[in-house]
C-alpha cells in the first residue's frame, strides 16, 4: 500500500491510485468528467487550471504499445472528444498532451491547456512545468477552485451529451 496525499489534503493508502480512481474508491475533486469502455477522464486538481484533463487507461498498462487495438482505437476518439469539448465549452485554443511510462500510475496522458498567462514562462514545452508548479502554489485559492471546477461541470455536461 502506498500513502498519497490528494490536492485536497485528503491522504488515501492504496495499491495504485489509478486503480482506485477507477473503481470509484477515490473520488477525484470535481469528479469523472468521461468514461468510455476503457478510459476515465478526470480532472487535475493537483495543478487548478481549467480544463487539465487526465485521460488515463482503465486496465493496468503503463505504454501505449500495450493497449489493444481496441483500446487503441478509443484512446484517440476520447481523447478526440475531450479536445473538441476544450474548444467548444471552454474556449481553449492550444492544448499540450504528455504520457509518460516510467509512472507509477494506469498508461494516462496529461492534456495541458495553453492560456495567455503561461507565456509568462516561455513558449515551448519546457515551460510547462514551471506553469503546472506555479498554478499549484499560486492558483489555489478558492475563487480559481471554483473556476475549476465550473469548468469540469461544463466539460462533464458537454462530454456526457
Amino acid at each position: 500500500m502506498r500513502r498519497i496525499q490528494l490536492a485536497n489534503g485528503t491522504t488515501v493508502e492504496v495499491e495504485c491510485l489509478s486503480c482506485a480512481l477507477v473503481k470509484g474508491v477515490v473520488e477525484p475533486d470535481g469528479g469523472v468528467i468521461y468514461e468510455s469502455d476503457y478510459f476515465h477522464a478526470h480532472q487535475d486538481v493537483a495543478y487548478p487550471i481549467r480544463g487539465l484533463v487526465i485521460l488515463a487507461s482503465k486496465r493496468h498498462v503503463k505504454s501505449l504499445d500495450e493497449l489493444t487495438e481496441e483500446e487503441k482505437i478509443d484512446y484517440i476518439q476520447v481523447l478526440s472528444k475531450i479536445r473538441e469539448a476544450q474548444r467548444k465549452v471552454l474556449g481553449i485554443e492550444y492544448v499540450y498532451y504528455f504520457y509518460n511510462e516510467d509512472t507509477t500510475h494506469h498508461f494516462h496522458t496529461w492534456m495541458v491547456p495553453r492560456y495567455e498567462w503561461m507565456y509568462d514562462f516561455g513558449r515551448s514545452v519546457e515551460s510547462v512545468r514551471p506553469v503546472l508548479l506555479h498554478a499549484r502554489n499560486e492558483m489555489n485559492d478558492d475563487e480559481n477552485i471554483e473556476q475549476v471546477k465550473k469548468s469540469i461541470a461544463a466539460l462533464t455536461v458537454e462530454l456526457n451529451r
